[in-house]
């Protein structure tokens, strides 16, 4: 990803410490992998006694969630938008900590700031635009305005959601993997209402009209790397958490989070090693054996939890079973990627909030280009983060740190290679056409690309979100976080139950806890 400049604060015990932790005796169980899927099951694990060992690839912990500092300017690289706040205070709380004394979380206001290409009810002189707030008073005015009819509509939608979360959340999100047992917990009526053969834009188009609201619902979907027209209506759980919830933001940036639970993790008694790169992952029949790292160092292992993408990590057994494996992994679909250009810009841009959206022309045509041209589409939507709205430090005074990033189809042998240049250009053009003219106002600029994912968090072919949601049926088709191999359990944004920080670490819980739950004698 690019030069890390990261200063590690003194690690003291926090102050709501309220338990000793001691280890068990038992061979230490490793976590191949410091993202956040990783620490949080190795949080869960040592708060239980465990003996846990992180190894991770890269100078610092985080996987996809990392940063940047260059020239003054800071930026966050992986993911930007926080959500389901209880998640995190839940894993601190198994720890005996509490969340307070490790990350102050603060409200982002407006949620969102969208941006359209045209003059419809033009409240800024480039086009269309519309603040989706935390006060519903608010963002009612706001779509009112825009076609008074989609009012209830949008109100029917968030209802919409909210069931949705409150029948599937405890299947598909907070439990285990789907199962038929777990799925006789649900009530026949609650099934019914599970919207699963539409898709999520078909469940949208029912409700309002306007295109503009249309596409902007429709963009949840994008948060699992999925296509509006193609993913399965139950992706409205994702407008629940962030509409009705809403979205939050660590002060000193996201890749606080890595850092808090980094903090915890060592106060814990993890073990973590850093710059410690995995050759193999070996099995002695059906159970793990070993870890093999890059310097030729063999680790004894029974337990693993791979915090590294699942197609990769079956790459990395020798095996026939694991080459069946990954070649049935490897036939599958997978998300989409992603262009991130970082920019630090001079002056500062009143019309931006700290989260922006600019939409294409033709969101259907974007997303064809996408997943079925595999080519990167030539009017992309935009997102812009600048979370120096928030925290002024992340730049110099007077100037701006902008992360911009458009959707990118997967890797594959025709995108192997990337245009940096025609990319760079293309994205500060769709910037100027928006107002944001920044070409001659640059300062820093970097390009990440989906070559850049993969190399540097082992995301099979740069897919940021694993397995492709593009499914109706893809909540069933997700991997499971215990593999095929005794010993093997999966935790992040590939497996169970999906991509986004708190749904990783929910998947460190889980893994953590079948890792548990097989050591019991029975």
């Amino acid at each position: 990803m690019g030069d890390f400049s990261i200063s590690m604060p003194n690690l003291p015990i926090a102050k709501s410490q309220n338990q000793k932790i001691t280890k068990m005796t038992k061979p230490p169980i490793f976590i191949l992998g410091a993202g956040i899927g990783g620490l949080s099951a190795a949080i869960h694990l040592a708060a239980k006694g465990y003996n846990v060992t992180v190894l991770e690839q890269n100078p610092a912990v985080g996987g996809k969630m990392a940063e940047i500092t260059e020239n003054g300017f800071r930026w966050d690289t992986g993911p930007s938008v926080i959500t389901m706040r209880g998640v995190f205070e839940d894993l601190f709380s198994a720890a005996g900590r509490y969340l307070e004394d490790y990350l102050t979380l603060l409200p982002v206001e407006p949620l969102t700031r969208y941006f359209w290409p045209d003059g419809c009810r033009a409240t800024s002189r480039h086009g269309t635009r519309l603040d989706l707030s935390r006060d519903l008073p608010q963002t009612a005015a706001q779509i009112s305005d825009l076609e008074p009819r989609d009012l209830e509509g949008y109100l029917d939608f968030l209802a919409e959601a909210a069931r949705l979360h409150r029948i599937t959340s405890p299947v598909f999100t907070y439990g285990p993997p789907p199962s038929l047992e777990s799925l006789k917990k649900v009530t026949l009526q609650d099934a019914l209402r599970v919207d699963v053969l539409r898709t999520l834009q078909q469940s949208i188009e029912r409700r309002v009209r306007h295109p503009h609201l249309r596409q902007l619902l429709g963009r949840f979907a994008t948060y699992v790397g999925a296509s509006p027209y193609l993913a399965p209506a139950t992706l409205g759980v994702i407008a629940h958490v962030e509409l009705t919830e809403g979205v939050w933001y660590p002060q000193g940036g996201i890749y606080q989070i890595a850092r808090a639970f980094e903090r915890l993790a060592r106060e814990l008694g993890v073990e973590i090693r850093l710059n410690a790169k995995i050759r193999e992952i070996c099995v002695h029949g059906e159970q793990v054996s070993a870890v093999i790292l890059e310097n030729g160092e063999i680790l004894p292992a029974q337990t693993i939890i791979s915090n590294i993408d699942v197609t990769t990590t079956y790459g990395l057994i020798q095996s026939e079973r694991a080459r069946l494996k990954l070649a049935s992994l490897m036939k599958r679909d997978v998300s989409c990627s992603g262009m991130v250009l970082l920019l630090g810009v001079e002056g500062t841009f009143p019309e931006l909030a700290h989260h922006n959206i600019f939409f294409s022309s033709d969101y259907r045509r974007e997303f064809q280009q996408i997943f079925s041209e595999r080519v990167l589409p030539d009017d992309p939507t935009l997102y812009l983060c600048v979370t120096s709205k928030t925290d002024p430090s992340h730049a110099p005074a007077g100037c701006e740190n902008w992360f911009v990033m458009v959707n990118a189809p997967a890797l594959d042998s025709a995108s192997s290679v990337v245009d940096q240049a025609a990319v760079t250009e293309m994205l500060l053009d769709r910037l100027a056409r928006f107002g944001l003219d920044a070409r001659n106002k640059i300062r820093s600029q970097r390009l990440l690309t989906p070559l850049d994912f993969q190399k540097n968090t082992g995301a099979f072919r740069g897919a940021l979100y694993g397995v492709s949601f593009n499914d109706r049926f893809a909540p069933f088709k997700r991997p499971h976080n215990r593999s095929e191999f005794k010993g093997l359990y999966f935790a992040g944004g590939a497996t169970h139950p999906g991509g986004g920080v708190p749904l990783v670490a929910l998947s460190g819980k889980l893994a953590a806890e079948m890792v548990i739950s097989d050591s019991i004698p029975r």
